[in-house]
């Protein structure tokens, strides 16, 4: 059976010393899940449900510079922590959760920061400040049988060598069994899907011509250059 139109080329992400690739199926994103960081952005750091929302597929890009959008004069950076699944399900038990990742890597949320503060403002969805092309830059993939499952790490982003943001996988709200488990009540998780955790504090904007380097301890670096 043939497409009426070209079947969009999947989305694959390199794994470590692997000639073999991660194909993506979806991406959420967790809000607010560092205290500092909620603090920073104006909300109450105490442990309340965890809220999603997602990145398209395409969003993830590895090995490439990051072009600065349009429409927008305020683009922060965020590090992140990213989980990649190997399977899913619903209603995942937090005792299980840690079975379906396949492995992790250090991700960078670049958010449209004035286009989001228009739809809070608002009251609309997010998708304009979140999901735009190119914003979500990914390190390759570790295999969890390789590093484990990460509980505390430092986690750091850079600007041309001067330190931006600085925090521990260790100040998670939610950690990461208790995300999947709570995502999976949400939504049908299944192989493919990529969880990106959230941000510590420290978070800001971005220029073109910056370098920016990231990294959590024990699992992955990544650069990219704003152009």
């Amino acid at each position: 059976m043939t497409t009426v139109i070209p079947l969009p080329a999947p989305v694959l992400l390199p794994v470590v010393n692997s000639e073999q690739t991660f194909p993506v199926r979806r991406v959420y994103c967790v809000g607010r899940n560092y205290a500092a960081h909620a603090i920073e952005m104006g909300h109450d750091p105490d442990r309340e449900p965890p809220f999603f929302f997602q990145k398209n597929p395409d969003n993830l890009v590895h090995g490439a510079d990051f072009p600065y959008p349009p429409l927008s004069t305020d683009v922060h950076h965020e590090v992140e922590l990213v989980i990649a699944l190997k399977h899913g399900g619903d209603a995942i038990d937090a005792a299980d959760a840690l079975d379906c990742v396949y492995g992790y890597a250090v991700g960078i949320d670049f958010t449209r920061r004035d286009l989001q503060a228009q739809a809070k403002a608002a009251g609309k969805p997010w998708a304009a400040a979140k999901a735009f092309e190119h914003s979500a830059p990914v390190s390759e993939i570790v295999p969890a049988q390789v590093i484990g499952h990460p509980t505390d790490g430092n986690i750091w982003l850079k600007i041309n060598g001067e330190t931006k943001q600085q925090g521990d996988l260790n100040q998670m709200i939610w950690k990461i069994p208790e995300i999947i488990a709570e995502l999976s009540k949400l939504f049908t998780l299944a192989a493919g899907d990529i969880i990106m955790t959230g941000t510590p504090s420290g978070v800001g904007p971005v220029a073109r011509g910056d370098a920016v380097s990231c990294g959590i301890d024990g699992v992955a670096t990544l650069t990219v250059t704003v152009v």
